[in-house]
């Protein structure tokens, strides 16, 4: 399946931008009539309410019974009428499932191939690792575990699952506990790692096939139940002995850095894209995020990547203090791409944009 077979038959100058209703959408559709194209959500029934809600944000809403519903021909078709480029984003490998997500037959705006990355611990750690970004000591269950070490679920579940440990023991009681419960099927794709103490920093990356550039265009703290509520309570309490920490993500802080850590920031994100151009070609196409610890020393150890825009990025809708100095006008990570799309058009190069 070819990108060019895909559009052939497309009106390039009636071109929509096409999302699941979930995670970031809001923000790229907003994006997308910013550079004035037509847009177009796919939502649940329960969910329609809500959207309809922003009827001057969304020209066509695709509701379907399930999420199952998506890549059925009905669907597709609906989207290839309507001329669609598809911006994928957290939720869709988790809603549809990774077979879904890359047989798909509407062109994405970004690397099908990432997909299989990022469902695969082992295989994210691995390219972060070939791209000589300094990643978390790596922990396996035959290895003797002494300091706490954190243990994390495949796919994009935003926390959900992810639990501290101090021992083996430990480890294997709440994976078989995960595994009764049906959150895990087995443990082959369950990573465990150093836990790096520092203060969390997720950099959102945007890499421009067209201008060959990569923009730092913004940074945000994610904010984790109940993680973050436990270190609010005075010791004296005790109660934290009592309540399993959780890290399920339910919103996001913005943040700004340190001028003198940007060069490093940057050359994280080149390496990134040079690595990802070998090992999930044509590699890594406009938005993602390097996930790290910053240490009090000031090294920056990333224990995580997202290769697809992310919802931190939902706190700049009016742009980043970083974006700002790229572009000097409003500029959200949901903009930044329907920008892309729009250059990539009028230089006849959608080819270099979409897979």
């Amino acid at each position: 399946m070819s990108v060019k077979s895909l559009i052939e038959k497309y009106d390039l100058e009636n071109l929509t931008i096409a999302t699941l209703a979930s995670h970031s959408s809001l923000q790229i559709v907003h994006g997308a009539k910013k550079e004035g194209f037509k847009t177009a959500l796919i939502t649940l029934h329960d969910r329609e309410h809500f959207y309809r809600n922003f009827e001057n944000l969304i020209d066509h809403l695709i509701v379907v019974n399930s999420w199952n519903e998506i890549c059925t021909e009905k669907v597709e078709k609906k989207l290839e009428s309507l001329n669609s480029i598809f911006v994928p984003h957290g939720s869709l490998v988790e809603y549809v499932g990774i077979k879904c997500a890359e047989s798909f037959k509407i062109p994405y705006f970004g690397t099908r191939k990432m997909f299989r990355i990022e469902a695969d611990q082992y295989k994210k750690m691995s390219l972060l690792y070939q791209a000589g970004i300094p990643i978390p000591k790596e922990y396996s269950l035959e290895d003797d575990i002494e300091k706490p070490v954190i243990v994390k679920l495949p796919g994009a579940k935003g926390g959900k699952g992810y639990f501290i440990a101090t021992s083996k023991k430990d480890i294997k009681e709440k994976l078989s506990d995960l595994k009764k419960s049906g959150i895990i099927d087995d443990e082959k794709n369950v990573i465990i790692q150093e836990y790096v103490i520092g203060t969390p920093a997720y950099f959102h990356y945007f890499y421009s096939p067209i201008k060959n550039r990569i923009e730092i265009l913004g940074a945000d703290i994610r904010y984790e139940s109940n993680i973050d509520g436990l270190k609010r309570l005075p010791s004296e309490f005790g109660i934290t002995n009592f309540i399993e920490p959780s890290f399920v993500v339910v919103g996001n802080l913005p943040m700004v850095l340190r001028e003198s850590l940007l060069p490093k920031v940057l050359d994280y994100g080149e390496r990134f894209v040079k690595a990802s151009k070998t090992e999930a070609q044509p590699g890594i196409i406009g938005p993602f995020s390097i996930e790290t610890i910053i240490r009090d020393d000031l090294e920056i150890i990333a224990f995580e990547f997202s290769g697809r825009i992310v919802a931190g990025t939902n706190l700049y809708i009016s742009g980043s203090p970083y974006s700002w100095l790229y572009f000097n006008e409003e500029m959200s990570m949901g903009r930044r791409i329907a920008r892309e799309i729009k250059m990539a058009k009028e230089n006849n190069s959608l080819e270099l944009v979409l897979t």
